[in-house]
């Protein structure tokens, strides 16, 4: 029953007495793969450094909407030389923020758009945070797309039915993390439902969000996945191994990991 957490910050302060336990409780949980996800450009260089340690952890790299307005010209200059290091295999988490007003919605634009591009340079797929938003992620979503295929994720999603079909249209992948799990998210589990089976994948965005029956947990990990993948596999009516293969299938196709390894 292999898994892939899709969304995981071990750079996070909350793993850095404890990423050797978390990796290694991961593997006895059946999570084959990680990708460490980047917000900053000094969390992305520190996801970097994850990766290299651990043949299962793989690294994106960019820079969070919340946090747009403090990058400078530098932090950026350093997310595109970060992009050929070995084992980055994404670009993000990026996107659009309307919860939080400490950074401007044009800086959150550039932001944006700049990881587009450099997806479109480089090929690499692009992690997309969304909240509170979900008419101007499309909006923008769709303007990115007039300069050529989007290949990406929209993670931890949250949104409706119509938000998850507009992503879908244009090419994206939609990811679910363990906020799907709780008794209160039956309109979340029924959009999952509904996401075809080829684009659907799983994440638990650690140390945030922890599953049910682990909700209490903190900080939340990757061995927790498990319990969401458990989730959607019931609501959808088929096995865990069965959607443990395909959303890890998914995943290997998204960021061109390899299956064996």
């Amino acid at each position: 029953m292999p898994l892939i957490d899709t969304h995981a910050h071990l750079a996070d302060e909350a793993f850095s007495e404890t990423i050797q336990d978390v990796v290694a409780r991961a593997q006895q949980a059946g999570v084959e793969k990680i990708l460490c996800v980047g917000t900053t450009a000094k969390s992305s260089q520190h996801s970097i450094e994850i990766a290299q340690q651990f043949p299962s952890v793989f690294a994106s790299v960019g820079i969070h909407p919340n946090y747009a307005h403090q990058a400078s010209e530098q932090d950026w200059m350093k997310i595109q030389s970060l992009v050929t290091q070995p084992k980055v295999v994404a670009l993000g988490e990026t996107g659009l923020d309307r919860y939080w007003d400490d950074c401007p919605w044009e800086n959150q634009l550039e932001n944006f758009h700049r990881h587009w591009q450099l997806s479109q340079e480089t090929k690499l797929p692009v992690i997309v945070h969304s909240r509170d938003c979900d008419d101007e992620m499309v909006e923008q979503l769709t303007v990115a797309s007039q300069s050529g295929q989007l290949t990406g994720v929209m993670h931890a999603f949250s949104g409706s039915w119509k938000m998850a079909e507009a992503c879908l249209k244009l090419g994206l992948y939609i990811s679910f993390a363990g906020m799907v799990t709780y008794k209160k998210s039956v309109d979340l589990r029924s959009v999952a439902d509904r996401v075809p089976l080829d684009r659907i994948l799983v994440e638990t965005d650690s140390p945030y969000l922890s599953p049910e029956p682990k909700r209490a947990a903190r900080p939340n990990e990757p061995a927790h996945v498990a319990y969401t993948a458990e989730c959607l596999a019931k609501s959808r009516g088929i096995s865990l191994k069965e959607f443990s293969k395909v959303t890890s299938d998914n995943a290997c196709r998204l960021f061109a990991l390899d299956p064996k390894a």
